[in-house]
C-alpha cells in the first residue's frame, strides 16, 4: 500500500505544468500552467503530484515537462 506515504516520499524529481487544455476531464481548477510540482510517484501514462487542492493527484504526462 505504497499509496499511503506517497505525500511524505522523498521528492527526487520536479515537473512543470505546461498547460491544461484536457479533452475530456477538467484540470484547470487544481494545475497552474507555468507551476513546477514535486513529483511524487509516476506510472506509464501518469505523473502523481500534490495539486492545488493539496491531495494527491494523477495527470496525463502530457500536461507536465519534466525539469
Amino acid at each position: 500500500m505504497i499509496h499511503h506515504t506517497w505525500t511524505e516520499n522523498e521528492t527526487g524529481r520536479k515537473v512543470k505544468c505546461l498547460h491544461t487544455d484536457a479533452a475530456k476531464y477538467t484540470v484547470e481548477n487544481v494545475l497552474i500552467p507555468g507551476k513546477v510540482y514535486d513529483l511524487k510517484n509516476e506510472s506509464e501514462d501518469y505523473y502523481f503530484v500534490i495539486d492545488e487542492s493539496g491531495k494527491m493527484g494523477g495527470f496525463y504526462k502530457e500536461y507536465f515537462e519534466v525539469l
